[in-house]
C-alpha cells in the first residue's frame, strides 16, 4: 500500500518536495513482505535529520539483517504538515512511502529537548495515537533513544518503551523477542512486559511515581516484581568490530552536514562538570586506525563527498590522531577533499595539521574557554588555563590565522559579575597579543568573535543540583558583557552574541521535568506549537500559560534549590557513573577544586565497570 495521496500536485505546492520522495543514492530497497518493519524517525526537518550520524548507524545496523527492513521518517515541514492534516494523509516512510501505522516499530531519536512537540506531531500524523495507552493492539511500538532519554519522564506517557544506551548492544535482542512474540501470539502488554526484561529497555507503563507535598518525588517503583527497579545503560565497548555505514545515503539537497563523517571515539576523559555527554557516554572508547582508514576510503567512494570530518567529543584525545591525520592528508588532500578537524585543542600539533588541511586565510579557529576567569574555569573543571589559551592563539597567529571564535557559558554556579566581564577581558587580551606581534605575523585586522550560551543543568552531571537563572537575569548578564566589550581598547576587532534566554528556560524545564510535564507538552502541541527549536515558530508565552493551566510553577524545575538527597526523575537509570561521584564533583565545584583528567588519575566515577573494572583505554584501575 503506497502513499498515493502525496500527489505531484501537492509536491509542487510545497517547499523542497525532495525532502519526501526518497530514492537517494545508497538508499536501501527491500521487499517488506514477511519482514519486521522498523521506521527510524528524526523529529525535525529532513536536512537536520539526514546529518545525524546515530540515525545512519541504526539504519545500517537494522538493514544488515534480512528479516528487518528499516526505513526513514522525518517531521514534515509546516507547509506539508498543513496539507496532510487537511487531506488526512498519514505520515509515511521515505523508502516505501507506506504509512507509519503499517510498521512494527517507530523508533524516534531524541537529541534535543526543543523537539518534543515535533515528536507529538509525528505520532499524531502517523495516526497511531499520541498517548501510549490509547494505541490499538496492531499499532507500531514506539521506542525512544538518544541523549534526552537519560531523563525520559517528560515524554513517558507517549512512548511504549525507551532504549537506554547505544544501539549496537541489545536492539537485535529486542527484534528477536518481537519475532517470537508474533509467532506465538500475545497481547501488546505481554510483549512490553517481556521487553522490560532486556537490559537497557525501559517501559514507562510498568512504573508508578508518587510525589511529596512539596512536589518532589517520593517514590518511583515498578508495578510488578519481575520488572527491574533500575535500568542499566547499554555500552558497546568494542567500537572497532561493530556496525558502521560504509555507504551513507547521499541526499539530493544540501543538508546541514554534507560530509563523510568518521566517528573516531566515544566518551571523554575531561570531566567538565556542566557536560552531560561527557558523563553519559563514559568510558572513553576508540575505533582502531585500520577501521577508520577503511571507512574513509569506502565513505568517499560510496558517496562522492568532498569533505571528511572527524567526530568525537574531544578529537585531540584520540591516541592515533597523528597517524590518522597524516593518512588522510597523504591520501585525500591532493584529491581536493577537505579534512575537517572539530573538537581539537589548540596545540602545536593541531595547528600544524590544520595549516596543512585548511586555507588559513579563510578559516577561523575555535576555542571553548567556557568561562572568562580562571576561578570559573576551575569551578566547571574545564582544565584550561588562560596561559594555554593565549599561547594557543599566538601560535595560531604565527601560523597565518587572524579569525578566532570563542565559546562561553553564562549563568554557571557561583558565577560573579567579575567572571562574566572576564569574557570581554579574555577576548581583548587575545586581540592585544595579536597587535603586539611583529609585523611579519600580522595579516590585517584580527576578528575575535565571542558567543555565549546560557547554562542549563542537565541530568547526570555534577551540576544537576544547580539552580538556573530567571530569564531577566540571563538577559542582564548578556548586557553586562556586551557593554564590557564596547569599552575595550580593541573593541572594533571584537564581537559578542548570546543565546535566547526564553529558549534556555524552556530547555531547563524539559531537561529536568517529571511525568507531570507530559500533559503540558500535549496541551501546547494541541495549541499549535511545533518546531520550537526554530526561532520563527517558538511561542514561549503559550508554554508559560500552559504551565499555569496545569497548576505547575516553572520555577520548580528551574530556579529552585535542590538538596543532595532529593530523588530525581531520572534516578532509576544507571549510567555507570555513580551519584556519589557526581555529588563529590558538585562539592569539588563549590570548593573550586579541579579534578584531574581520567588519563592522569582515575577518580573512581564508576564507569570502569563496563570494562570489567578497568578503564578501557587508560587501563588504570579504579580507586
Amino acid at each position: 500500500m503506497n502513499n498515493l495521496a502525496l500527489t505531484d500536485e501537492i509536491l509542487l505546492k510545497i517547499e523542497k518536495p525532495v525532502r519526501y520522495i526518497g530514492n537517494e543514492v545508497n538508499m536501501v530497497r527491500k521487499d517488506p513482505e514477511g519482514k519486521i518493519r522498523f521506521a527510524m524517525c528524526f523529529p525535525d526537518v529532513y536536512e537536520i535529520g539526514m546529518s545525524h550520524l546515530g540515525m545512519k548507524i541504526i539504519y545500517d545496523q537494522m538493514n544488515r539483517r534480512d528479516d528487518i527492513y528499516c526505513e526513514r521518517v522525518f517531521s514534515p515541514w509546516v507547509d506539508l504538515d498543513k496539507v496532510m492534516r487537511e487531506e488526512n494523509i498519514p505520515l509515511f516512510a521515505l523508502e516505501s512511502q507506506d504509512p507509519v501505522f503499517m510498521f512494527d516499530f517507530l523508533a524516534i531519536t531524541i537529541q534535543y529537548e526543543m523537539c518534543y512537540t515535533n515528536i507529538l506531531q509525528v505520532l499524531d500524523l502517523s495516526q497511531i495515537g499520541i498517548y501510549a495507552k490509547d494505541r490499538r493492539e496492531d499499532a507500531p511500538f514506539v521506542i525512544g533513544g538518544g541523549p534526552c532519554t537519560y531523563n525520559p519522564e517528560p515524554l513517558a506517557d507517549f512512548f511504549d518503551m525507551f532504549y537506554i544506551g547505544e544501539s549496537e548492544t541489545v536492539y537485535y535482542d529486542l527484534m528477536d523477542l518481537y519475532k517470537e512474540h508474533k509467532q506465538n501470539g500475545g497481547s501488546r502488554k505481554e510483549f512490553l512486559r517481556k521487553a522490560s526484561h532486556i537490559p537497557g529497555i525501559y517501559v514507562p507503563s510498568l512504573y508508578e511515581t508518587t510525589y511529596n507535598e512539596d512536589g518532589t518525588i517520593a517514590s518511583f517503583e515498578p508495578l510488578y516484581e519481575d520488572v527491574p527497579r533500575t535500568i542499566l545503560k547499554q555500552v558497546q565497548m568494542d567500537l572497532s568490530n561493530t556496525f558502521y555505514p560504509e555507504k551513507q545515503i547521499v541526499p539530493y539537497i544540501k543538508v546541514t552536514q554534507d560530509r563523510c563523517v568518521l566517528e573516531i571515539q566515544r566518551g571523554c576523559t575531561r570531566g567538565c562538570r556542566f557536560c552531560q555527554a561527557g558523563m553519559i557516554y563514559r568510558p572513553l572508547r576508540e575505533r582502531s586506525l585500520p577501521m577508520l582508514e577503511k571507512l574513509a576510503s569506502t565513505g568517499i567512494k560510496g558517496t562522492g563527498n568532498d569533505e571528511i570530518s572527524l567526530s568525537s567529543l574531544s578529537s585531540s584525545d584520540y591516541s592515533h590522531l597523528p597517524e590518522l591525520c597524516n593518512y588522510l592528508i597523504d591520501n585525500y588532500r591532493s584529491k581536493n577533499i577537505n579534512i575537517a578537524l572539530p573538537s581539537l585543542r589548540i596545540d602545536a600539533f593541531s595547528l600544524d595539521v590544520m595549516s596543512k588541511v585548511q586555507d588559513v586565510r579563510k578559516s577561523s579557529l575555535t576555542f571553548a574557554p567556557e568561562a572568562g576567569t580562571q576561578r570559573m574555569r576551575d569551578v566547571i573543571n574545564k582544565g584550561l588555563t588562560e596561559e594555554v589559551i593565549l599561547h594557543g592563539a599566538m601560535e595560531a597567529f604565527k601560523g597565518g590565522w587572524s579569525k578566532v571564535k570563542l565559546y562561553f557559558m553564562m549563568g554557571l554556579p557561583t558565577e560573579t559579575e567579575e567572571d562574566i566581564k572576564g569574557i570581554a577581558h579574555l577576548a581583548e587580551k587575545i586581540a592585544m597579543n595579536y597587535y603586539s606581534m611583529d609585523a611579519e605575523y600580522r595579516h590585517g585586522r584580527i576578528s575575535v568573535g565571542a558567543s555565549a550560551s546560557f547554562f542549563v543543568p542537565k541530568p547526570f552531571t555534577p551540576f544537576q543540583w544547580a539552580s538556573m537563572c530567571e530569564e531577566d537575569e540571563y538577559k542582564q548578564k548578556a548586557h553586562i558583557v556586551n557593554d564590557e566589550f564596547k569599552i575595550q581598547h580593541n573593541h572594533r576587532s571584537l564581537s559578542f552574541k548570546w543565546h535566547d534566554a526564553k529558549t534556555t528556560v524552556l530547555e531547563g524545564i524539559l531537561a529536568r521535568g517529571d511525568r507531570r510535564i507530559c500533559k503540558v507538552i500535549y496541551d501546547v502541541y494541541k495549541k499549535g506549537c511545533i518546531y520550537d527549536a526554530w526561532t520563527e515558530f517558538f511561542d514561549y508565552d503559550t508554554w508559560m500559560e500552559t504551565m499555569e493551566e496545569n497548576a505547575l510553577d516553572y520555577h520548580f524545575y528551574t530556579t529552585r534549590k535542590r538538596e543532595l538527597d532529593e530523588v530525581f526523575p531520572w534516578d532509576f537509570i544507571d549510567i555507570g557513573v555513580t551519584k556519589e561521584f557526581l555529588k563529590r564533583e558538585w562539592n569539588n565545584a563549590m570548593a573550586e577544586k579541579v579534578t584531574p583528567n581520567c588519563r592522569e588519575k582515575c577518580s573512581g566515577c564508576g564507569a570502569a565497570r563496563f570494562g570489567g573494572g578497568v578503564c578501557y583505554e587508560s587501563k588504570s584501575k579504579m580507586d
